[in-house]
């Protein structure tokens, strides 16, 4: 189906836009946190199993002697792999719905982070790490979509990023868990099988709950034409607060073609800012954070492996952390394309200093000072925000697909900046390869500006074309909204 007799058929005002209309005009409840939650711990995961390879790489390379390249290879083969699982599972999230691929992933983290901690090679640990990066891949689009497709039209970028801080937990608990492996001085072959393996508890705790969790409301109304049944999910689900009263099914399913992403020129545009921008970010961010403990022994050569881990877990709590906080709870006051191009901004500022101001790297507290400002604005900013965008700006059926395509490219840049950092600091320093970041933050910033401002909008409207046409959803669908209920009726 083409886009524009995809718009006009979503224009024609049925009860298809009801379950739309009454999630967007929702107020905060208890459905939603468990919402957050229920998606939230399963990105914990996803953040755990990423960036505890930094840290367990100290401990293998003094046990295996890794060469520079293998020490790139082990700290980015999870990210190549989730390249491919987010494109996969968004595409099959779109095809055949959030729910069945909804724990899928996270089983196959659980697996790949067992399979690690056993690992008897080098070989054997990077088939691990890429089989984990498939399902952390595929976690990405469906999490922050079945998010995004609960959430409210007010505090859309609230509960996305509430999800999305989950991440901050991991970054934590991984430094935290290696630090108390090491000083509990037990061998070090031990301590980062344990680090690996620690990575499949929480997976599979989410299983149970992400599997009883419904279908997408949005989706099986606006996609599989099943209003009626949505209307039940939601009304079950909310526990009564939201309720769509005297739906009519929808005839036939209303899909995009995948191929509109790359022939209908607004939706490339979109694709083009929301990948673009990933991609730049995380090659910046990725690169930098998986390498904090490589970074801490390059400042302080002299300092032991337990207190290079605790600088780690210092600047994460210290500037990571009030940057994720602070990021959920005004991005929607202050906008999510807005935040995104302030982050950029002042982030790559930082890495410029970094990267210019003469002996910095062999300062430690000034060089932390930089590196935390560094770190709270990719927080304060696009490491949330290109998280958030491709969940609210595609079409519901092309939403996954859409997230998926930008978070597959996005960890291509991950890949790169993970597996290029040990080589570009042999070859151009520290100070050499900061500077080489900075020139990604200012890109980054160009390319979001090929996208709209999302905040405070509906997503049909966004993704749709129903700008012209949404003022009239109120009075043709009969919506009463009370103080913590809202109810729909038909028009």
């Amino acid at each position: 189906m083409k886009l524009d007799d995809y718009v006009a058929k979503k224009t024609e005002f049925g009860q298809r836009n009801q379950i739309a209309v009454a999630l967007d005009e929702a107020t905060l409840g208890l459905f939603h946190l468990r919402a957050v939650i229920i998606s939230g711990v399963g990105f914990f995961t996803d953040a755990y199993d990423l960036f505890i390879i930094g840290a367990a790489i100290l401990l293998i390379n003094s046990e295996w002697h890794l060469t520079n390249t293998q020490i790139g290879l082990l700290g980015s083969t999870s990210l190549i792999a989730a390249f491919v699982g987010a494109f996969v599972f968004g595409r099959m999230a779109d095809l055949w719905g959030r729910k069945k691929l909804y724990g899928l992933e996270a089983a196959i983290m659980a697996i790949g982070s067992i399979v690690s901690a056993f690992s008897p090679n080098f070989t054997w640990l990077i088939v691990s790490r890429f089989v984990m990066g498939l399902g952390i891949g595929g976690d990405y689009p469906v999490s922050a979509v079945i998010m995004s497709e609960y959430s409210n039209r007010r505090d859309r970028g609230k509960l996305v990023g509430m999800v999305f801080s989950m991440q901050a937990v991991g970054l934590i608990l991984g430094p935290i868990v290696a630090l108390t492996l090491v000083a509990s001085g037990i061998g070090h072959d031990l301590a980062w099988r344990l680090m690996l393996g620690l990575g499949a508890i929480p997976a599979m705790a989410v299983i149970y709950f992400r599997r009883r969790m419904p279908e997408s409301p949005r989706y099986v109304s606006q996609v599989l034409g099943r209003e009626q049944d949505a209307a039940n999910s939601l009304r079950t689900y909310s526990e009564g607060q939201v309720v769509v009263r005297e739906t009519k099914d929808a005839s036939g399913s209303k899909r995009l073609s995948a191929w509109t992403l790359v022939t209908d020129r607004r939706l490339l545009k979109t694709l083009i800012g929301t990948a673009g921008s990933w991609f730049l970010f995380d090659y910046a961010y990725y690169g930098n954070s998986i390498s904090t403990p490589l970074i801490m022994k390059m400042i302080a050569p002299h300092a032991s492996l337990a207190t290079n881990i605790a600088w780690s877990v210092i600047i994460f709590s210290l500037a990571a952390v009030p940057g994720y906080i602070l990021a959920f709870m005004n991005i929607d006051r202050i906008g999510h394309r807005r935040l995104q191009l302030i982050g950029f901004a002042v982030m790559g500022l930082a890495f410029l200093a970094m990267g210019i101001i003469p002996g910095i790297t062999s300062m430690v507290v000034p060089f932390l000072l930089l590196y935390g400002i560094s770190y709270f604005f990719a927080e304060f900013g696009p490491n949330t925000t290109t998280f958030i965008l491709p969940a609210e700006l595609f079409p519901v059926s092309l939403r996954t697909t859409g997230h998926g395509l930008s978070a597959g490219i996005a960890k291509m840049g991950a890949f790169i900046g993970v597996f290029a950092f040990p080589i570009l600091t042999e070859t151009l320093g520290l100070s050499g390869t900061l500077t080489v970041t900075f020139v990604f933050a200012v890109a980054g910033f160009l390319v979001t500006l090929l996208l709209p401002e999302p905040a405070m909008q509906s997503m049909e409207s966004l993704s749709e074309k129903l700008e012209s046409v949404s003022p009239k959803l109120e009075s043709l669908a009969g919506i009463s909204v009370q103080a913590d209920k809202v109810t729909v009726e038909e028009g």
